[in-house]
């Protein structure tokens, strides 16, 4: 099992846990009729993705490296909980002696960013509405496309947009978000996107255009994921250079 990280503080690490339990209750398979009764898009690529006989597992937990833009691009390394109810992401950026650490989180309707070089001088910290209501959009694409199972969550409905792309609109206690994936004719997961809550370039808060778009695929216990990803803000646009601010390749995943 992929650990807690060791350098999370005890309220983040205290939110891991809390997240930490089975989603699903039976190990019953997916049903093949909930896949049918969703938009093509949708349906190609849960076929795709999700084995015959999978629980539809709507937990992962998460192992990943690769560059984060903070300031300058920098290496980094991270674990991430991912499930129903939020997740906790805690990586190191950087190198010594300027590496960064800390962590993001979504967890009981609250979002919070907490980071430091070296674990000791504050480099980022925020909370509060505005955070919370930009978490909560994170969780709602990353439930649906990093654990296909979350998409045949009951609080996920499903509306077709045409052979290509479908949009899942993902309701949490405060703010209902509209993701749309991009599928290839394979089944393959391409992209997603959503109008998300934030301030890229240090406006005011507002809902701009955020996404990621994936490379490659590995399985891990009879779920297919995106190997790669990269994620920011304004995605398709000439605006992407300016907003790209992740790339990340999985290492391993745990689904639950």
């Amino acid at each position: 099992m992929l650990a807690v990280p060791d350098h999370l503080p005890a309220r983040a690490r205290r939110l891991w846990h809390s997240l930490d339990s089975p989603s699903v209750t039976a190990a019953a398979g997916v049903d093949p009729d909930a896949v049918c009764t969703l938009p093509a898009a949708a349906a190609r690529w849960l076929r795709h993705v999700i084995e015959p006989g999978t629980p539809p597992w709507r937990g992962v937990r998460l192992s990943m490296h690769g560059e984060i833009r903070v300031g300058s691009w920098r290496p980094f390394t991270a674990r991430q909980i991912l499930g129903p109810a939020g997740f906790v992401w805690a990586a190191r950026a950087g190198r010594l002696p300027l590496r960064i650490r800390g962590f993001d989180s979504y967890a009981e309707g609250k979002g919070e960013m907490r980071w430091a070089f070296c674990g000791l001088v504050p480099v980022m910290s925020a909370g509060g509405p505005d955070v919370s209501r930009s978490a909560a959009g994170r969780h709602a694409a990353e439930a649906v496309t990093l654990v296909p199972g979350g998409a045949l969550d009951p609080r996920v409905t499903w509306e077709g947009v045409d052979a290509a792309h479908a949009v899942a609109t993902v309701t949490h206690p405060d703010h209902t978000h509209r993701v749309t994936i991009e599928v290839d004719d394979a089944g393959r997961l391409q992209a997603v996107s959503l109008p998300r809550w934030g301030r890229p370039g240090r406006g005011g808060f507002a809902a701009h255009p955020f996404g990621a778009v994936f490379e490659g695929e590995a399985s891990y216990g009879g779920c297919t994921l995106p190997r790669r990803f990269r994620a920011g803000w304004w995605p398709g646009t000439d605006r992407w250079d300016e907003g790209e601010f992740l790339r990340a390749t999985i290492d391993a995943a745990e689904l639950f």
